[in-house]
């Protein structure tokens, strides 16, 4: 389902671990390396704390392999699933001193994802029926955009560009610095390969007109009112019926359904990966009280 978590990705992956881990362990555990016997071993419950969606169980289970490719870690429900407050996610087996070393990162990475998935899911929830398309933006942890584009992801919505380098985005400052839209999508298109795309942040009618008249291939509708986003969807749809739509900007829960039927193909929303409710997500060794039986 999420193949671009496979090969080269999950090779990079687990490089960033192991910077993850040198930051969190440093020299040593030392709670751990001066209270549990070394020969100890253990078997780890990781379990929620509160209700959402799953997501980063692939990555905590390379977070322990590369901390200590002997412990065993068996999942008990996928990436992606909808799990109650109680719920067991996972266990965790073998050396006591590796499960608490690899402990916090695990648990860190799968709050995050799992916390962004759950918002993902919850917009795709308010947009059911529609056939707009939910995705997320640049605004992203440094260092985790790929963890994180691939939570909303596992929360159902898409992805939009990965970086500066994949897509031509002409924004404000854009059309600012080169002399307008016209100059700065034809200054691109000179440069470009003919496979890449041009997109065009717009914020009035005006503009919209600017850059269906240069050949725009996606229009971005920029912090709009709902009657404008219609006005503009009609104008552009009728012109260039192939542009594609987009809305960004301002964009909430309870504005999200509203945008959604002003006609656009496309909704942005940053707050997907930077203003989200981690899940509360433990681990306990030996310890089953509290939560669903294995």
């Amino acid at each position: 389902m999420f193949e671009w978590m496979a090969g080269g990705y999950n090779a990079a992956v687990r490089e960033q671990i192991r910077g993850w881990l040198a930051e969190d362990i440093g020299s040593g555990d030392i709670t751990t390396e001066t209270t549990i016997p070394r020969d100890s071993r253990s078997k780890a419950v990781i379990h929620v704390k509160e209700s959402g969606i799953i997501a980063g169980l692939p990555i905590a289970k390379l977070v322990f392999e590369v901390v200590d490719s002997s412990l065993v870690f068996d999942s008990k429900v996928q990436d992606g699933e909808y799990v109650n407050k109680g719920t067991i996610i996972a266990t965790v087996e073998g050396s006591t001193h590796s499960l608490l070393t690899g402990e916090r990162l695990a648990l860190n990475l799968m709050q995050r994802l799992s916390g962004i998935a759950t918002k993902t899911r919850s917009f795709i929830d308010a947009l059911e029926g529609l056939t707009v398309r939910l995705v997320d933006t640049r605004k992203t942890t440094p260092g985790h955009r790929m963890l994180e584009k691939y939570a909303v992801r596992v929360g159902g919505g898409a992805n939009h560009r990965f970086g500066l380098y994949d897509a031509v985005m002409i924004k404000d400052n854009h059309i600012k610095g080169s002399g307008g839209i016209r100059a700065a999508v034809e200054a691109a298109r000179s440069k470009i390969p003919h496979t890449m795309k041009i997109e065009v942040e717009t914020e009035s009618l005006l503009q919209v007109d600017e850059a269906l008249a240069c050949g725009a291939d996606i229009i971005m509708l920029d912090n709009m009112s709902t009657d404008l986003m219609k006005e503009c969807v009609a104008r552009i749809k009728a012109a260039s019926p192939h542009v594609i739509v987009e809305a960004s900007g301002g964009v909430s829960l309870e504005t999200v359904k509203g945008i959604a039927a002003s006609g656009v193909d496309v909704i942005s929303v940053g707050g997907l990966t930077y203003s989200f409710h981690a899940l509360d997500i433990s681990l306990d060794l030996n310890e089953k009280k509290g939560v669903e039986s294995l």
